[in-house]
């Protein structure tokens, strides 16, 4: 069993921070990537936590991010905000338009944020959470590179393809959240086990020949799968379509090629949708949203557990005892700082 460390909260943020701006990212784009790490490992999505670290300083080291770019802010229509990263990482760039998405979908009672031309790596869930926490219903989505084969082949055409949804709940209650690739597992997953050398289930991808394979490397050599077979392919094609084509980006092949093998992190767009209950319902708000409580009610009364309980869960042990990280990761993130 591999030994663990514990730390803070905030000594995964400064150990994140530390990492990033040590190999000149800008201090603007380390603490927004910083904060978000830290939001990955304290509700123990550890392959959105602090091993992103090694994957951003990878992908500065490449070349092909930008660290210090500023994002800037365009709105092609009413309810539509676009927000160019200028090839930098897409996480201040979310920052920096979630203001316009917010006061256009209360006025509007429908918005979009469009990010374009970002090197993206996180989670989707931080950023419908921050919707949900102004009283708005979140979605959003995003390709990656074209690492997940169609149901019924067995070379890569999707990219993961995360889709994330967020319903803001009753004050202390947490709002109603998902975020799950499209791929029958996160490549960051993938990667861990990889990493400790752990084999994983069937069904999660595909050798170079198209065999079903538990070797985590093959899979990350061949082809990841969908999930849910045809189903989950049609989603992976939805999200190509409304996060690459709809928005003017890049698909996930086309991500792909764009790296030229260097195994950076991905450079594409992101689509994310707010809406504003209020606008929908006006009068009618208190009686729908109770209407939700009674349906998650129904949910939990029998015993089972709505999306992101676990993670919720996590949230508040991490935030009371501090956090558990592999050692191993914490070295390779100090030799960074070399």
């Amino acid at each position: 069993m591999s030994e663990k460390i514990n730390l803070s909260l905030d000594q995964v943020y400064d150990l994140a921070l530390l990492a990033l701006t040590h190999n000149g990212m800008s201090a603007a784009h380390a603490a927004a990537i910083a904060d978000v790490i830290t939001q990955g490992q304290r509700d123990e999505c550890n392959s959105h936590g602090l091993y992103r670290v090694l994957v951003c300083v990878r992908t500065l080291r490449s070349g092909k991010v930008s660290p210090d770019a500023l994002p800037t802010v365009t709105q092609p229509a009413p309810a539509i905000t676009r927000v160019d990263a200028h090839q930098a990482y897409s996480l201040l760039a979310f920052q920096t338009g979630l203001p316009s998405l917010i006061e256009q979908a209360r006025q509007q009672g429908v918005a979009a944020l469009v990010i374009r031309n970002c090197f993206h790596f996180s989670a989707l869930w931080p950023e419908v959470e921050a919707i949900a926490r102004h009283g708005l219903v979140g979605l959003a989505m995003t390709p990656s590179h074209a690492w997940v084969a169609p149901e019924g082949g067995h070379k890569g055409v999707f990219g993961t393809n995360p889709l994330a949804f967020a319903w803001p709940r009753p004050n202390p209650t947490e709002p109603f959240v998902f975020d799950f690739a499209t791929s029958a597992i996160a490549r960051g997953d993938i990667e861990l086990h990889a990493r400790q050398n752990k084999p994983i289930p069937l069904g999660w991808g595909v050798d170079t020949n198209g065999n079903p394979t538990t070797d985590a490397r093959a899979v990350l050599e061949g082809a990841m799968q969908t999930f849910g077979g045809h189903k989950g392919s049609a989603l992976a094609a939805m999200i190509e379509l409304m996060a690459a084509a709809l928005i003017g980006d890049m698909t996930s092949a086309e991500s792909m090629a764009f790296d030229q093998g260097t195994g950076a992190t991905p450079c594409h767009g992101e689509l994310l949708l707010a809406f504003d209950p209020q606008r929908f319902l006006g009068d009618e708000l208190a009686l729908n949203q109770q209407r939700a409580e009674t349906l998650f009610s129904a949910i939990t009364d029998q015993g089972a557990r709505l999306p992101s309980q676990r993670r919720f869960a996590a949230r508040k042990r991490s935030e009371r005892d501090g956090v558990w990280v592999d050692a191993a990761l914490l070295r390779d993130i100090e030799q960074l700082l070399n």
